[in-house]
């Protein structure tokens, strides 16, 4: 069935886990990878999270899916060709290594841009960070088994639409836009 969910205090080796990733998929990639970046929990400095690195690699296209498959596969991963989620494609570590997802979506899609907006205003309103960290505690206890993971997601999806509407009320009045690529 899986491991059960555990979140952890954050811990500063994850820029560094993410910087020897991004590499390899840079490496690996080159120019097809419009944009490679450290995403979700680990991305954030302080914020406490599940000990998984998340990679966004952004591409111009999913097609042809071999532009990008091969060479992720190249630099350690595994295409899940599974993912219900339409609005991207995705790649886990391979068996035995060092959790890792790499998330691909199109530059500048709805979805690229929702994960970037989500990880700057966290990465800017710690405030907001300690209370994202208090509620996937508050969840780890109660969803922590294996057949719960979903459960934990879906708890979690009203704090991020939250989240992401003051994220848009601060793009709004700062005028943010996407950093340079990390990678």
């Amino acid at each position: 069935m899986g491991e059960g969910i555990v979140v952890v205090a954050y811990d500063s080796a994850w820029v560094g886990l993410f910087g020897e990733v991004g590499r390899r998929l840079r490496g690996e990639l080159g120019e097809v990878g419009v944009r490679i970046d450290h995403v979700g929990s680990t991305a954030v400095v302080g914020l406490d999270a599940k000990p998984v690195v998340d990679v966004q690699v952004s591409v111009a296209s999913f097609e042809p899916l071999e532009a990008y498959r091969g060479p992720i596969e190249r630099a350690g991963f595994v295409y899940r060709a599974g993912n219900p989620e339409q609005t991207k494609r995705y790649f886990r570590e391979l068996p035995g290594e060092r959790r890792t997802h790499v998330h691909v979506r199109r530059a500048g899609s709805f979805s690229e841009q929702f994960t970037l907006l989500f990880r700057d205003f966290l990465r800017t309103h710690p405030e907001r960070a300690r209370a994202y960290a208090d509620l996937k505690h508050q969840l780890v206890k109660r969803f922590s088994a294996p057949e719960r993971r979903q459960d934990y997601v879906d708890a979690k999806t009203p704090f991020i639409w939250q989240t992401i509407q003051l994220a848009d009320e601060w793009a709004q009045s700062t005028g943010w836009e996407p950093p340079p690529s990390d990678c």
